[in-house]
This record gives C-alpha cells, structure tokens and sequence, in this order.
C-alpha cells in the first residue's frame, strides 16, 4: 500500500501544526527561508488508496535524476484501471518524465535514473528479471508530435505485430487498430499509400492505432493533442472516451480544459525552483477526482492554476 497514514509523523511537517491526518493529496507548502519543498508528509487516504480498489500503477517515491540533477521528487500515487488519468502542471514539473517511467522510456536515456518503486498490476516494473520490450508491449505510448513510419499505412500499423511475432491474419490485426482508432473508414482504400501524405489529425490516430495494434494493457499519451487543430483534437478526445472501456489511458496534457473534458482524476504537480534557474525540481502537490481537483482543490497552488493565475 502506498503511504499508510498510520505512518504519517507530524512533526516532519515544517509548519509544524498539531498532529493530524492532514489535508488529503496535498503537499505542504515550501516554508519561509528553505530552498526546497520537504519531502511531501501526504495523507492519501480518501484520493489514493480507498478510492482506488484496482489500480494498474502504484508508485511509491518515485523520483528521476539526470546525472547529478533530481528532475521530479517522491511521487507516490496509484493509477486507476480502465480509467483516463490526467498529469497536468506547468512546464518542466515532471509530467512527461514521470510517464515514460511507466513503460521505461526513461531506460533509453544513459544519463536517466530512476529511484522508488512503479509497480504495474502488483509486479515491480524495474525488477532485474523483467524485460523492457515485453512491457513496452503491454505498455503502448503516443509522443507529442505524430511520428508515423516512412512506410505504407498498412506497414505501420503491421511492424509492432511482426516484431513481435503476432499469430493470425495480419490484415485482421491492421483493419481492427484502425478501427478501434476510427480511421478505418478514411484509410480502407489506400492502405498502401505512404502515411505522410495524411493529415496531422490523421497522422496522430495512426500513431494510435498502431499503438493498439498490439493489444497494449495501457496507452501513455504525452500531450497526443498539442500540434493538432480544435477539430483534430475533438476526434481524439472522442476516441480516449471510447478506448477507456478497454485500456487504462494516462496523459500529459498543459490544456486545463481538455484534462477537465476527458480525464477522470488528475494529478497536479508543480516546478519548485531551487537556488537558481537551473535547480529545477518537479513535485506531485494534488491528486483526486478530476471533478474536485478543477471546483474544490484542497491545495491553494491547485486553485491557483486551474484558474489562470499561474502557469
């Protein structure tokens, strides 16, 4: 279990108030004359654990560093199954570097290290006997920008299969990815045209697709929507609302509003800004109910951004 309040020691808290359960999903504010945020006394009690029965991540002081620099703290929460969980927050606070631990991106950086537990159905994702490709499989992504192949829209959709020794009818496996991306109906008669001849929009739900195409468990979104127009992005969102009857779906988004739209708990996080501009340091400050992160946060920082004032 992540962070059992029955562990909690108040007298860690800087503001040093009386012993209490504290506010649930907050992170205390950085205190007069010290340089960094505490290590976060958080009691997660009624938006992490209780309110989660299923979860497909739990992560438990997760931190990243890049050589000698932490790049985002502690972060302990736990994911929900067949749910759209937004990581929202200004830029560099974390977000996108906390996805890609999900499914070990962050492997592929040599100067990357990660710290803490991320544990994926109960297993222990960075433990010495499992395989990154294998969890890249059940784990699919989609980057900010579309990053089809320079290969038929057919090929695109059929290499992760292929790589991956994948039984049965390929054709099967390519029409059902583009239909669960809905692009079936655009692409079905030019499945052998090159796939930047389409549209960014369209370029994107390839991406997705050929995410799908191999039956991941999870899709990672790191902000799908941002160079995509209103009309593109609509059909996405559309989309996320259909894939999460099937996937767990994570995504990092800087629009408030498209996370208020889809998602179905949010997570705050926030840049605590060091000694200088450089020793930036990303932090988890609110988690919940999306409903109650956007018209109630328990956090002042929270209101502060979904609002408008900051970010």
């Amino acid at each position: 279990m992540v962070g059992d309040v029955s562990d909690l020691d108040p007298a860690s808290d800087p503001r040093e108030e009386p012993a209490s359960r504290g506010v649930p999903g907050q992170v205390p504010a950085v205190p007069a004359g010290q340089v960094h945020a505490p290590i976060p006394a958080v009691a997660h009690d009624d938006v992490i654990d209780d309110a989660i029965e299923n979860p497909v991540f739990i992560t438990e002081k997760l931190s990243v560093s890049y050589g000698t620099s932490p790049a985002v703290l502690d972060v302990s929460l736990r994911v929900p199954e067949k749910q759209i969980t937004a990581f929202i927050g200004p830029s560099g606070c974390g977000k996108s570097t906390i996805i890609r631990c999900f499914n070990r991106m962050n492997d592929l950086i040599p100067a990357a290290r990660v710290e803490g537990t991320v544990r994926y159905h109960g297993v222990d994702l960075y433990g010495n006997e499992i395989d990154s490709v294998q969890v890249r499989k059940r784990i699919g992504m989609v980057f900010q920008k579309p990053n089809p192949f320079p290969k038929s829209i057919y090929d695109n959709i059929a290499f992760g299969p292929k790589v991956l020794g994948m039984k049965g009818s390929m054709d099967q496996i390519v029409e059902q990815a583009l239909r669960r991306a809905s692009l079936w109906d655009d692409v079905k008669d030019r499945l052998k045209d090159n796939a930047f001849g389409m549209s960014g929009g369209q370029q994107q739900r390839l991406c997705i697709a050929r995410a799908l195409a191999t039956n991941p468990d999870v899709l990672l979104m790191d902000e799908p929507c941002s160079a995509l127009d209103p009309i593109s992005t609509g059909r996405i969102e559309d989309l996320m609302h259909e894939l999460k009857e099937t996937v767990s779906i994570v995504i990092v988004t800087h629009n408030m509003q498209q996370a208020a739209r889809v998602s179905d708990r949010t997570a705050f996080f926030i840049v605590d800004m060091g000694s200088s501009e450089e020793a930036r340091i990303g932090r988890l400050v609110e988690y919940g109910p999306t409903s109650r992160i956007f018209t109630n946060p328990h956090d002042i920082r929270t209101e502060e951004y979904v609002s408008g004032k900051f970010g």
